[in-house]
């Protein structure tokens, strides 16, 4: 039989295992752990510590939404390893859904999503998939960005963004064999994967100045994202839609399209982020229809000048027309930048 001391150094090896686990971010590992403990105090008589150790790493499993019999495991890494460190660069986002300004219709298909992967467990259980594949359309800045940090954030899930530069390469094959190592890390690692400008993948097969290569990358990422039975959730933002080949579009659960904000989503936006120093008597109405044209990068950003400007200059408060003047400086940064595109 083991002694007293020897059954504290095994106790003692396990806790300190666990803690190497937790800061590793080996979630597997750091379960494993936790119910060999509470199988040990099971079998000393402990069994009410025993059965609660069980449920508290249940309940832990349940809100990183991997069903119990999910294939693959849920890690938390600092940084991906190896050749995916080429490939995918990885953030905690903690963004939430109440920080995105939506249309009725954006916002009932994220919440929806969400709803679905933190009920995962019980669709499965019915044979059922949450979903999971979507595709993101729209013009730049009007939110595609941000929406895969806030899912990432809702779900309590690191966002792994796809770097193109890493991804592609002239090399004949290559490029489908390191997008194969992104689609087996997310059977590994649980995760929000998102591919960025997705029309340098995705882009139809017909197009003029198309050539083989680019066929094969199409056609790997059909199959690759057909057979995918992970539990990750794989997202895909493009700012062209009419480039992209039609087959693709099938392949996702969900499309959701992004437009620039009407004035009515420009005033809250502009109300959220500058409200509590804004004076009394500031026309949100009036600003908005001034900004309209604008994405909501651009106003997100002429909030933050106007912000930086009234701290640098020690005002205690923030007047219409400091708001009016950075809305007209994105404005005319707009049309300078229409202009050059022209000319190139």
């Amino acid at each position: 039989m083991m002694g007293w001391e020897e059954k504290d150094m095994a106790n003692a090896n396990q806790l300190i295992a666990l803690l190497k686990s937790h800061i590793e971010g080996d979630d597997e590992q750091f379960y494993s752990i936790a119910m060999q403990l509470a199988a040990h105090e099971a079998r000393i008589g402990h069994g009410k510590l025993a059965e609660e150790l069980r449920a508290l790493v249940d309940k832990a499993k349940a809100r990183r939404g991997l069903p119990p019999k999910a294939k693959g495991k849920v890690v938390s890494f600092g940084q991906p390893r190896g050749e995916l460190a080429e490939l995918l660069a990885v953030s905690y986002p903690a963004n939430r859904l109440g920080e995105l300004v939506l249309n009725a219709q954006l916002g009932k298909q994220l919440k929806r999503v969400i709803r679905e992967q933190r009920e995962a467990e019980k669709l499965l259980s019915h044979g059922l998939s949450p979903r999971r594949k979507l595709l993101l359309v729209g013009p730049p800045g009007t939110g595609k960005t941000m929406t895969a940090a806030v899912l990432a954030g809702e779900l309590g899930l690191p966002l792994l963004q796809v770097r193109l530069d890493g991804l592609i390469t002239k090399y004949m094959g290559e490029t489908a064999a390191k997008l194969r190592q992104i689609f087996d890390a997310t059977d590994r690692t649980r995760g929000v994967y998102f591919f960025d400008e997705f029309d340098a993948i995705g882009s139809q097969r017909g197009l003029a100045n198309d050539v083989g290569e680019v066929r094969r990358i199409l056609n790997s990422f059909l199959q690759m994202i057909e057979q995918d039975e992970s539990h990750s959730l794989i997202i895909a933002a493009t700012n062209h839609p009419e480039i992209l080949d039609q087959a693709l579009f099938r392949r996702f659960d969900d499309i959701l399209h992004y437009d620039l904000p009407d004035a009515e989503q420009i005033a809250a936006l502009l109300k959220r982020r500058l409200g509590k120093k804004a004076r009394k008597g500031v026309s949100w109405k009036r600003l908005a229809n001034k900004a309209m044209g604008l994405s909501y990068a651009e106003i997100v950003r002429a909030c933050d000048e106007t912000l930086k400007e009234a701290i640098i200059e020690h005002k205690e408060s923030i007047a219409e027309s400091d708001i009016m003047r950075a809305i007209e400086e994105r404005a005319q940064a707009r049309v300078s930048m229409a202009k050059s595109t022209r000319k190139t």
